[in-house]
């Protein structure tokens, strides 16, 4: 090996071995802080980061068809690949279209419903299939049997769901929306009788109660006490209807927003295994380095 390639394969080996370091670190704090994070109920999940169980629905209205199967799913990934030779005579394959679902759906874990939005989230999905093909879009489904069936094909497609009725593992930035009015009362009963005095004729023609056109400090104390009835009611009506609960991407840096089929202590295991492989790979990079730096002439 010249001089050039033997440091070009030693720059690689070190850039490997860090990918290794670095993700190995990173898939160790997620399963910790998977295990570490207690689970919350939809009804009484506190308002910030937290972790969910239940099991995944779809939202009312139009259903979520995944794009090459055509299945009924709550969310779905897809890559379309075609297969392409190098100036070796190599096979390789390049993407030539990919996408994922952003639409809404729920998690329901018994005591309520929480509304899932996916964007920006690292999905884990049970259901998965890849085939081939000849056509950029496929002609029909995955085969029943899979094996090597269409393996010579010019596209590979690939498909990952999460269908209705899975069960439905998130952790991520829990907010609720309506129920409570936030503000303060005396700003909603300034703002309001600032829209009152916009109309000056029906201001007066509601509280000038001597009719000269000019409203006195008893009149206009009465407004007051008017626009603050009306606020009142409007934050009893507010409070009365139920919140509207969302889960979403963290507004934190650094915490992670995990949707899964499956369970906490799945995981968990998963991370732990991707951890010990980054791991694993960064010490036969360090071992790799040091044999052929110790043996370089």
């Amino acid at each position: 090996m010249d001089p050039a390639e033997y440091w070009l394969a030693v720059a690689l080996i070190a850039v490997v071995g860090a990918a290794g370091f670095v993700s190995g670190f990173r898939w160790w704090r997620w399963a910790r802080l998977i295990e570490d994070t207690p689970t919350s109920r939809v009804r009484s999940a506190a308002q910030g980061y937290v972790e969910l169980v239940g099991t995944g629905r779809n939202m009312p209205g139009a259903p979520v068809i995944a794009p090459l199967t055509r299945r009924p799913c709550t969310w779905w990934r897809y890559t379309v690949e075609r297969r392409s030779r190098d100036s070796k005579g190599r096979s390789k394959w390049r993407v030539v279209s990919r996408g994922a679902s952003d639409a809404l759906f729920l998690l329901e874990d018994g005591t309520g419903q929480c509304i899932i939005d996916p964007e920006g989230a690292e999905v884990l999905p049970q259901a998965s299939d890849t085939w081939y093909g000849g056509t950029p879009l496929p002609e029909a489904g995955p085969p029943a049997h899979r094996g090597f069936r269409g393996f010579g094909g010019e596209f590979r497609y690939r498909e990952s769901r999460m269908h209705e009725g899975d069960p439905l593992y998130a952790i991520g930035w829990f907010r609720t929306e309506g129920g409570v009015v936030p503000g303060a009362i005396a700003d909603d009963v300034a703002a309001l009788l600032r829209e009152w005095k916009r109309d000056q004729a029906a201001l007066l023609a509601r509280f000038d109660s001597d009719g000269d056109g000019l409203l006195t400090l008893a009149e206009w104390e009465k407004a007051r006490e008017a626009a603050h009835a009306q606020v009142m009611e409007h934050r009893r009506r507010e409070a009365a209807r139920p919140g509207v609960h969302v889960l979403a991407r963290p507004t934190v840096q650094g915490r992670p927003f995990l949707l899964a089929a499956g369970d906490a202590a799945r995981l968990a295991r998963r991370y732990r295994w991707h951890s010990a492989g980054g791991l694993v790979l960064f010490l036969v990079a360090v071992a790799s380095l040091a044999w052929m730096l110790l043996g370089y002439r």
